[in-house]
């Protein structure tokens, strides 16, 4: 029997019908060619230090035009994305329960979950772009911001490979911080004053997905130990490393930017 909320989620689904039938030479890709993401993330690692080598004697470009498109398009895409993957998770929270949520690998293979998480592990790629333009633009590049984008990209691909349990929430969140992260963004790119309140909500915001992240990683744990989880040691080892260390470093940033008063940092 399905609730008034499930059917609302059902509602959701309906209104972007998009499918992809992704088979499984798709799982192959990710399986045969995961080795590709470290050499994405060692060509990005190139360019942060070669790229800030080639500007340093040079002036910073303004490319707000190009920033707010980028921005934007990366806004609408995660608000899409948050919508398609929220449908599939409301509708097992409400039918299921929580530990399905969590443990049950249906999120890679549902009609349309899968689509859009296929195309969470893609945009990992793209979004790198964001510290194009930071270096461009000469503006200061932390380390939260790129050791962040790395170890997404990395762990992305080696999660929708293996179908790791708490996939679904990972992408589920990442999509939600996003669409209020680059909306941010474009807003601020347009020119137009937001209030500083504005940008401590979303980094608490990602504060609190690090949390769910590390709650979700344990729990996983928990219930590979009774056999519910289909999960291994290794997965639970590398996604608590992941969220922890974001815990730790989202944390110090929301600290050193907003409680100590210090300048003004674009954190990721």
């Amino acid at each position: 029997r399905y609730s008034k909320l499930s059917i609302a989620f059902q509602a959701i689904i309906l209104l972007f019908p998009w499918r992809l039938v992704l088979n499984a030479s798709l799982q192959l890709f990710f399986s045969t060619y995961r080795r590709k993401s470290f050499s994405f993330a060692l060509a990005y690692m190139l360019l942060i230090f070669g790229g800030q080598h080639v500007m340093k004697q040079r002036r910073g470009y303004n490319l707000r035009k190009p920033l707010v498109l980028w921005s934007l398009s990366l806004a609408l895409f995660s608000i899409i994305g948050t919508l398609r993957t929220w449908g599939y998770m409301g509708f097992v929270l409400s039918t299921s329960g929580f530990k399905r949520s969590v443990c049950d690998p249906g999120f890679y293979n549902g009609p349309v979950s899968k689509f859009w998480a296929y195309m969470f592990v893609q945009s990992k790629v793209p979004e790198l772009g964001d510290t194009v333009f930071i270096i461009l633009r000469k503006q200061r590049l932390i380390f939260l911001h790129w050791y962040h984008h790395v170890t997404v990209l990395l762990y992305a691909w080696y999660a929708y490979k293996d179908m790791v349990a708490g996939g679904g929430w990972f992408m589920t969140m990442n999509y939600s911080v996003h669409a209020f992260m680059y909306s941010y963004y474009t807003v601020r790119a347009a020119g137009l004053r937001v209030p500083r309140p504005f940008a401590m909500v979303i980094t608490f915001i990602q504060i609190l997905q690090m949390v769910m992240g590390t709650a979700v990683s344990i729990m996983a744990y928990s219930w590979m130990q009774d056999g519910i989880c289909s999960t291994s040691w290794e997965q639970i080892f590398w996604s608590s490393i992941m969220y922890l260390s974001y815990l730790v470093l989202f944390c110090h940033f929301f600290h050193e930017a907003y409680l100590k008063g210090r300048g003004k940092t674009k954190g990721d």
